[in-house]
C-alpha cells in the first residue's frame, strides 16, 4: 500500500483479511456491493469467514460464491430468499444463521458505528427471533434487546473518494454501505473514481476518511 495515500491493489486489501474474520459486505442483493472485492475474496480461499450483510447473492453469484467455495461458517442478516441455498447449507448443518429483522439489522450495525452497545426494539418481540434475548416492556409495548453489531472488515461500495479516504455514494449504493463503514476495524472502499484531496464538495461527503483505511479503484489501478 503507498503511504502517500490509501490506495492499493485488490489484491493488498484482501490481504488484510484473515482466516475466522467477521466481514461485513454492503449493497442490497447485487446492487450497490462491491464486485471486485467480493471476487476477489473468493478467489483467495480464505475460510470460516462470518459474513455480516443484508442477503447473501444468488446462488453462485456475488456473495453466493464463498458459499459455494465453503469459506462461510456463519451469517448474519436477513433477506436470504434471492439464495436458497443458505437454507439448504444451514439445515444440513453446514453454516450458521443468525437472522436479524431487515430495520434492526441496520440500527446494529449504525449502533457499533456510534459507540451505543446495544438497544431495544418492538421488532421481533413474540416471535422465535426474541427467544433467548431479554425483553423489557415500554409504555405498554414488549421490546427486544438488540446488540450492536462489529465487523473486523468491512468491504463497501462507494462512487468517489479522495486520497484521504473521504466517500461520495452514488443512489442505490447509499443503502448498508456507509454504515457498515463506520462498524468494522478495518474499512476497505471499492470505489469508481479517486480525486485528489480537497477536490470533493464537502457537502457531498457522506464518510469521512477517518473511517477507511483502503481504497480500490474498480479499474484496478492504484
Amino acid at each position: 500500500m503507498k503511504a502517500k495515500n490509501k490506495l492499493c491493489t485488490v489484491e493488498e486489501a484482501i490481504a488484510l483479511i484473515r482466516p475466522g474474520s467477521r466481514i461485513m459486505v454492503g449493497g442490497f442483493g447485487l446492487a450497490g456491493y462491491p464486485e471486485l472485492l467480493v471476487e476477489a475474496l473468493a478467489e483467495s480461499g480464505i475460510r470460516d469467514l462470518t459474513i455480516i450483510s443484508n442477503d447473501l447473492g444468488s446462488p453462485g453469484v456475488g456473495l453466493g460464491k464463498l458459499l459455494i467455495n465453503c469459506q462461510i461458517k456463519a451469517l448474519i442478516g436477513n433477506y436470504y430468499n434471492w439464495n436458497p441455498e443458505v437454507a439448504q447449507g444451514c439445515f444440513r448443518g453446514e453454516i450458521q444463521v443468525k437472522l436479524v429483522p431487515q430495520g434492526s439489522f441496520a440500527e446494529a450495525i449504525r449502533a457499533a458505528g456510534v459507540g451505543i452497545p446495544a438497544f431495544f426494539t418492538t421488532a421481533g418481540a413474540g416471535t422465535e427471533l426474541a427467544e433467548g434475548k431479554e425483553v423489557r416492556v415500554f409504555n405498554g409495548r414488549s421490546c427486544v434487546l438488540e446488540n450492536a453489531i462489529h465487523a473486523d472488515v468491512a468491504l463497501i461500495r462507494a462512487y468517489k473518494a479522495d486520497e484521504l479516504g473521504n466517500l461520495v455514494y452514488f443512489k442505490t449504493a447509499r443503502n448498508f454501505n456507509p454504515l457498515m463503514a463506520m462498524a468494522a476495524a478495518v474499512t476497505i472502499a471499492e470505489v469508481e473514481e479517486v480525486v485528489p484531496t480537497g477536490a470533493l464538495d464537502p457537502e457531498s461527503v457522506i464518510t469521512p476518511h477517518i473511517y477507511v483505511q483502503a481504497i480500490v479503484r474498480r479499474d484496478g489501478n492504484v
